[in-house]
């Protein structure tokens, strides 16, 4: 188990105000040093977190000073490696200050394999419906599938303009008549927008509730930078990749679930460390009677433990001196974009999601505009950015939904056998008319600072002010 005592948070303020913002600047240059020293301006916090050098050297540390061996078993090693394991679920049931008797930590290797262990094992039927907004990340669309393939019936509510979000009545109009005599299926959302940056209520969790659905709260892209209170909102499933958190370890994540709900999932199968007992000759298993029947074969043993060390690094730091940074950098960001123009009035930049800072997280989406007014392709502004050591990302974020809003792509031109064949995605593209395979996401975290917002959109100025880039020589698109 990790601790952060004695490391340079060790004087961190943890009191609100500037003083302890402030210390996220000495904080980047002597844990995050990497940056500067290697010239990047990093805006893809939404794609992944950073690690500190300390979390580096915990790990090392830990490993060469003690043994660990696999878990499942009561030698030495192997209860070593038990026991990280398991105050590694309990420092993530504080984290999120949920009841070690209403919630159970499921680790995975990330926030989609959280989606599909509840898709793959939630009770959906004919007359069930899983309800899914539009802005949902691939990982919980995907969902859909397993629900289709039991009678469910699925319901989109859509992101509407100008700012992509759902609208509550929306939501309550696609659950469809109350459920006195049981469940009546699962709605699915994220918390944050990994697109637009768009926050959603989470007092739809409660909505939900009340109307006999189950909810599966995706916090991927909230948690890095918000307080995610398991004691004030009760979502029944919570899918969370920790390096979208603190960067590493990668491959551990966890999905958080309450333990009402967690029974009644039927898993479709059982592997090593899942079951209690089980006949190979008689044809029987028996789960095992906690989380661990949804832990497929050995644990990540050697990483999880360093999850509990990012907590309590995320934890030393404050996530309220992390949330103001995040959300005063996320307004000149947006104020920045917006000042653009071209040299004859018009703008250099269209925005999709809020154009303010209320409602919204550190993901800012947009399109670059050439001076003629159309969207200058995603592929040059990757290529360009890449050049220039600015790491941004750009594409449809796995979140066909919330590029469908922003481009306003109706359902109609969507229907049909478009989506089948052997078309490339160009061809795809072209059929559709879109301007770009994509929009350019620039995401806001932990150190992130001035300069490199700075950095990004003085690029911007300097590279498309009054100019018409030339589109010849880009690879093709290979996927969204």
């Amino acid at each position: 188990m990790g601790t952060t005592s004695g490391s340079t948070l060790g004087a961190m303020p943890g009191h609100p105000g500037g003083a302890a913002e402030d210390r996220l600047d000495e904080l980047r240059a002597a844990e995050y040093g990497y940056l500067d020293a290697e010239g990047h301006a990093y805006l893809d916090y939404t794609g992944a977190g950073l690690p500190a050098d300390a979390q580096l050297r915990a790990h090392g540390e830990r490993l060469r000073g003690h043994c660990y061996g696999n878990p499942h078993s009561e030698n030495p090693t192997s209860a070593a490696s038990t026991r990280l394991v398991e105050q590694t679920r309990t420092a993530v049931l504080a984290f999120f200050n949920a009841s070690p008797e209403e919630y159970a930590v499921v680790f995975t290797a990330n926030a989609t394999g959280a989606c599909r262990l509840v898709g793959e094992a939630y009770p959906f039927e004919d007359g069930a419906r899983l309800v899914l907004t539009a802005d949902n990340h691939n990982s919980v669309n995907g969902i859909r599938e397993y629900a289709r393939a039991r009678g469910a019936r699925v319901t989109y509510v859509p992101a509407c303009p100008p700012d992509l979000r759902a609208r509550e009545e929306d939501v309550v109009a696609a659950f469809g008549q109350g459920a006195p005599d049981g469940r009546r299926g699962l709605l699915a959302f994220p918390a944050q927008s990994n697109f637009t940056g768009v926050q959603h209520p989470l007092s739809w969790v409660g909505l939900a509730h009340e109307r006999g659905y189950d909810v599966l709260l995706d916090a991927a892209a909230f948690v890095p930078a918000n307080r995610l209170d398991l004691s004030e909102v009760h979502p029944d499933f919570v899918p969370v990749s920790w390096y979208k958190v603190f960067g590493f370890p990668t491959g551990v994540g966890c999905l958080v679930a309450r333990r009402e709900a967690l029974a009644r999932l039927r898993r479709p199968w059982f592997a090593g460390g899942t079951i209690q007992a089980v006949s190979a000759l008689g044809g029987w298993h028996v789960p095992a009677g906690d989380e661990t029947a949804f832990e497929d074969g050995t644990l990540n043993f050697l990483a999880i433990p360093d999850v509990a060390f990012g907590l309590d690094w995320i934890t030393a730091i404050g996530l309220g001196p992390i949330h103001r940074r995040v959300a005063r950098l996320t307004a000149l960001l947006l104020e920045r974009l917006t000042s653009l123009r071209h040299p004859d009035g018009t703008p250099l930049v269209r925005l999709y999601g809020p154009s303010g800072a209320e409602g919204r997280g550190g993901t800012v989406a947009f399109n670059v505009l050439d001076a003629r007014g159309r969207v200058v392709d995603e592929r040059i502004v990757a290529r360009d950015t890449a050049a220039a050591g600015i790491s941004i990302r750009t594409g449809c974020f796995c979140n066909p939904g919330a590029g469908e809003g922003a481009f306003r792509i109706g359902a109609g031109a969507l229907r049909g056998d478009l989506g089948h064949g052997t078309r490339s995605l160009d061809e795809y593209l072209e059929l559709l008319g879109l301007p770009s395979g994509g929009a350019v996401r620039a995401s806001l975290g932990l150190v992130s600072n001035t300069a490199d917002v700075g950095r990004l959109v003085g690029f911007l100025a300097g590279a498309y002010t009054g100019s018409v880039p030339d589109t010849s020589g880009l690879a093709p698109r290979e996927r969204c």
